[in-house]
């Protein structure tokens, strides 16, 4: 393999001749091979636009020449085609808040735009990283403000599921209006149900969570870019600053705005622990519902057997004929994932001194994770399971006429007292309510029907 030199700071390495990133890159990716993984596709492309919106806006205010400015921007939308990706080598955890991350887009920025202009890649003079693709910018700015883009654009996805759940848990709703079921509590018998009417709670805690996410994803409009390296917009001519955001708006498609103090944009990073929260409430109410799904369906001869799950693999390597509820199971696993991820992020938030927050790249690591695995979990769930749940009618019917819940219904009339001798009675001798209310003589038979009705109690 041909190399080329590089210097930095620290000395001089050999690069690889036809490496598109550089020295700083290389260093980096050495020093930092944390969790073997690369970073966020999307968090590259939102460095990118960042890129591109900053050389447009330093030609704008007289600070670049436009070939350089062109040669960069073209370079840019290259890499949110996807191109280039493969160059930043870089582990998304690592130390310097970020700086190795930063540097691999200006390397691979150049040096795609020093080809451009007919140059030769590691030939600075033509286009230099720091000079050009970096001018007016910090890590410290470039580095909160595509994580910020990067959030929004997978919470928007992962926002769009939740919608499709709670569109498809409200048509189970309806479906299953009609459908009596036991209710219980502390998993013992409580009183009778709609099936539908837990569905309908299922779709009203899914809305509440889309509701949460929503402003939290406002929460990351307002970028820091322009602030350079404390928020202070140092090396950054005043209009330029001021033209930033909207450019990058416009590339983007977001409706990214200025932070109202950029100072304040800089150190605190409360607006992506808002985010994981709201991640973590909505993993609460997913795997809950999961837990639920799992119990209605348990059996199929030996459960609850009220519902029946969609099938969708073999379910042992030695019980022939068993099928898991893999599903629910895989959803509760991405929400475990989540609720983990939150405390590493609520940490990392904490973690800031001063005018930085050394800790960002664990933090946005587990928040892209985290977004992603919200979305991966609610897409499957929708389509692998909730769209084929059916309800065992008569399996619920027959639950709830051999349960002594039911019992509840006559203590306005009889007193808990009498109630709960009833209702032992039955347990000991195994006789339904029903049958024990007419040996009482308490009632006439068609009151005993018209009270254990159980349309009349749900």
């Amino acid at each position: 393999m041909a190399y080329r030199i590089e210097a930095d700071s620290i000395g001089t390495k050999e690069v690889p001749v036809e490496a598109y990133y550089g020295v700083q890159s290389m260093r980096g990716t050495e020093n930092f091979q944390i969790t073997g993984q690369k970073m966020q596709p999307e968090f590259i492309n939102s460095m990118a636009e960042i890129k591109k919106a900053c050389a447009i806006c330093n030609h704008m205010v007289g600070e670049m020449d436009e070939k350089i400015k062109d040669a960069i921007c073209q370079a840019c939308d290259e890499i949110v085609e996807g191109k280039l990706h493969d160059q930043f080598l870089c582990d998304p955890v690592q130390g310097g808040a970020g700086t190795t991350a930063n540097m691999t887009a200006n390397e691979v920025i150049a040096n795609r735009a020093i080809e451009i202009l007919g140059g030769e890649k590691g030939d600075y003079s033509i286009v230099h990283p720091n000079d050009h693709v970096n001018r007016a910018q910090s890590t410290n700015d470039v580095f909160p403000s595509a994580a910020k883009m990067t959030a929004a654009k997978l919470l928007k996805k992962a926002i769009a599921e939740m919608v499709r759940l709670e569109a498809a848990l409200a048509v189970k709703e309806e479906e299953f209006h009609d459908v009596i079921k036991m209710g219980r509590t502390q998993m013992q018998d409580a009183v009778p149900i709609r099936l539908g009417s837990e569905f309908g709670a299922y779709r009203r805690a899914v809305k509440r969570d889309i509701d949460r996410l929503n402003i939290a994803l406002e929460g990351m409009y307002g970028v820091n870019m322009g602030g350079t390296a404390v928020g202070t917009a140092l090396n950054a001519n005043p209009k330029y600053v001021e033209a930033l955001a909207p450019e990058l708006a416009k590339i983007s498609g977001l409706p990214l705005f200025k932070a109202e103090c950029l100072i304040d944009g800089t150190q605190n990073l409360d607006a992506y622990a808002y985010v994981s929260a709201a991640l973590k409430t909505a993993a609460i109410s997913l795997s809950k519902m999961s837990n639920d799904f799992r119990l209605m369906s348990s059996g199929p001869r030996c459960g609850f057997q009220e519902i029946n799950l969609p099938g969708k693999q073999n379910g042992s390597s030695i019980m022939p004929g068993k099928v898991n509820p893999v599903i629910p199971e895989v959803v509760s696993q991405a929400a475990f994932l989540i609720m983990g991820n939150d405390v590493t992020i609520t940490m990392a938030a904490e973690a800031g001194q001063l005018e930085l927050n050394y800790a960002e790249p664990v933090l946005y690591h587990r928040l892209f994770e985290s977004i992603n695995a919200l979305k991966g979990a609610v897409e499957t769930l929708i389509d692998n399971c909730v769209v084929g749940i059916t309800a065992n009618v008569e399996r619920c019917r027959a639950l709830v006429d051999g349960s002594v819940g039911v019992i509840t219904a006559i203590c306005p009339t009889v007193g808990y007292k009498v109630s709960a001798d009833i209702a032992k009675t039955a347990i000991k001798t195994g006789e339904s309510v029903r049958d024990v209310l007419k040996s009482k003589n308490i009632y006439t038979d068609e009151e005993i029907e018209a009270i254990l009705d159980p349309f009349t109690m749900v």
